[in-house]
């Protein structure tokens, strides 16, 4: 019987390791999506990581982050930047060509003044630093410091609860993106994002070059989480970024956030990856804590299509070791979950797919079922499938290689590529050789099989359920 993780694993990779060996390792190890983040790398040495991606395999799918409407103070004079103490008094403007310093720190977003209502706490350095504004003019904040610390130059700038009008890219993002079209990358993770409407200006410059890449939309503010319901209906999937998202709500709100969005994703059939310090200590030590360790579990327990791994694997002393860590833990609490066909799934555009996966899924759990086979053209029927969570491994047979790609993110699908056939028993023999020559399954395995019989492109229409050599032969021997 073919054993695997269901859950998928993100994986982080830099420039500075990045050799297709060490990728090799990752992806063996059971890396399913290797992630690139842009804010940290170049075009020219972004497509050398692709390359040694695709050297490894071709299923691996590609995804980039992009650095989106962030705002950090500008850059100081002095490296260690100068301290401050509680009920310090500082002056903060917006202007992105001007340098930081005791006297005034600038803001490299220019309406920042006016976005910012007095009362407001301003964050500096993911918190590091908390002010409250107690006056504004025309010009500039007035801040009171509330806690003691250090304030260096191009930290990270966050106004909890306050929208701001900061664009949804920036022109590094744009040029990610055309050299994303142009280098056949599968996923643009896009962050903070907060409305529709910052996806739908990544989507519109994909639609322009007819690009296949698919958004997954980086949750990690309140505006964000707030929209969501209208985002989801813009994006493929979402990443759960838990590190900004707790700099802007309150920690003990972040699990509650967690558990709300990875229940929509799956009604709406979007991927959903949870994110930021999962095996944080693995950075530098080859165990994680037993924190951490509970924290990838209740993930798994609730759900999850994908988690991802960051600086553990990017530059981390262990990232074999993590990628294994995370594996185990999935394979064991995977253990312990059944298939959920109780579901209600949103926006159906498919309702005939939505019926026949859901109905698969439920044969899986009343009969001795060992796997789901099905073709796909879009990936629509592994999502339909894989937002029921089911407890067998499901095998897609894709007729694109970007189709197969992004499914690499969809809870149990197990997807290969394949030759468009002519029939629908063509297909189903051609398919359950090819799982019977790799052992995925026995010729006496009971399977479930789903199909178009009109052809790929008109999506599900039938589902057997049979011995695989029965399958195999389209007749009882």
């Amino acid at each position: 019987m073919y054993i695997q993780k269901r859950t998928k694993i993100v994986a982080t990779i830099s420039d500075r390791r990045c050799d297709s060996s060490f990728i090799a390792e990752l992806y063996n190890c059971g890396m399913n999506v290797a992630r690139m983040n842009t804010a940290h790398i170049t075009t020219e040495s972004a497509r050398i990581m692709v390359e040694n991606v695709r050297k490894v395999s071709d299923s691996i799918a590609i995804l980039i982050d992009t650095k989106g409407p962030e705002m950090r103070l500008t850059s100081m004079n002095s490296e260690d930047g100068f301290e401050v103490k509680k009920d310090h008094i500082l002056i903060i403007s917006g202007d992105r060509e001007k340098e930081s310093s005791e006297e005034r720190l600038y803001v490299n977003y220019e309406n920042f003044v006016s976005d910012v209502p007095v009362s407001s706490k301003i964050l500096i350095d993911d918190g590091e630093i908390e002010l409250t504004v107690t006056d504004k003019t025309k010009d500039y904040l007035l801040c009171t410091v509330m806690n003691d610390g250090r304030i260096k130059g191009r930290k990270s700038i966050n106004v909890p609860g306050v929208h701001v009008r900061l664009p949804s890219l920036s022109q590094k993002d744009r040029d990610f993106i055309l050299w994303a079209i142009k280098n056949d990358v599968d996923f643009i993770a896009h962050s903070f994002v907060r409305t529709p409407q910052d996806a739908i200006d990544i989507q519109n410059i994909l639609d322009e070059y007819k690009s296949h890449i698919k958004i997954i939309a980086k949750i990690e503010n309140q505006q964000g989480v707030d929209n969501i319901d209208a985002i989801l209906k813009h994006v493929y999937g979402i990443m759960v970024a838990r590190g900004d998202l707790g700099v802007e709500i309150a920690a003990e709100k972040i699990p509650g956030i967690q558990r709300m969005l990875l229940k929509k994703c799956r009604a709406n059939k979007k991927p959903v990856i949870i994110a930021t310090q999962m095996l944080h200590t693995m950075i530098e030590h080859p165990r994680p804590t037993r924190a951490e360790v509970s924290d990838v579990a209740n993930a798994i327990y609730q759900r999850t299509d994908a988690v991802m791994l960051s600086g553990e694997t990017a530059n981390g002393d262990y990232p074999i070791e993590a990628i294994k860590t995370m594996a185990k833990i999935a394979v064991e609490i995977e253990s312990q979950l059944e298939a959920e066909t109780n579901i209600a799934l949103e926006d159906v555009n498919k309702p005939t797919t939505a019926i026949l996966s859901r109905a698969a899924v439920e044969a899986s759990t009343r009969l001795p079922v060992k796997a789901i086979v099905i073709d796909t053209l879009s990936g629509r029927t592994g999502r339909y499938i894989a937002a029921f969570r089911p407890k067998v491994p499901v095998f897609a047979k894709c007729y694109k290689d970007y189709s197969m790609r992004e499914m690499s993110l969809s809870y149990g699908i197990f997807p290969t590529m394949m030759a468009p056939r002519q029939t629908k028993d063509e297909f189903e023999q051609v398919a359950i050789e090819s799982l019977l020559e790799t052992e995925c399954i026995k010729p006496n395995d009971l399977v479930v099989v789903i199909g178009g019989a009109f052809g790929p492109s008109a999506g599900a229409t039938f589902m057997e359920i049979s011995t695989a050599e029965t399958i195999k032969h389209g007749k009882f021997e």
